[in-house]
């Protein structure tokens, strides 16, 4: 287990097959709870070759020095991240307004 954010993947290998495969991850909080926002790739067996992107945000606890994942959102397609992009711009404009 991850005592640090920096540690925590979601990298995922099942007989010696890299089944999902961390591109990037961007720590969004630290502290008891740590959210963290992830870009991955799943293998596809059928294809033989990693699938397209994916996205998903995990939040863990810290409990006895370890992180435990405690919930998780998976985005899942492009379309979707683009869409939740999208209306977080909206609002955050919205609130700057006057």
């Amino acid at each position: 287990m991850a005592s640090k954010p920096e540690e925590l993947t979601v990298d995922y290998q099942e007989g010696g097959v890299h089944t999902v495969k961390e591109l990037d991850k961007v720590i969004l909080s630290k502290g008891a709870w740590t959210t963290i926002l992830f870009r991955y790739r799943e293998w596809d067996a059928r294809k033989e070759a990693y699938g397209p992107e994916k996205y998903t945000i995990r939040r863990y606890q810290k409990r006895n020095g370890e992180y435990q994942q405690r919930s998780k959102f998976n985005i899942s397609s492009r379309e979707q991240a683009k869409n939740i992009v999208a209306a977080l711009q909206q609002w955050i404009a919205e609130e700057a307004e006057p």
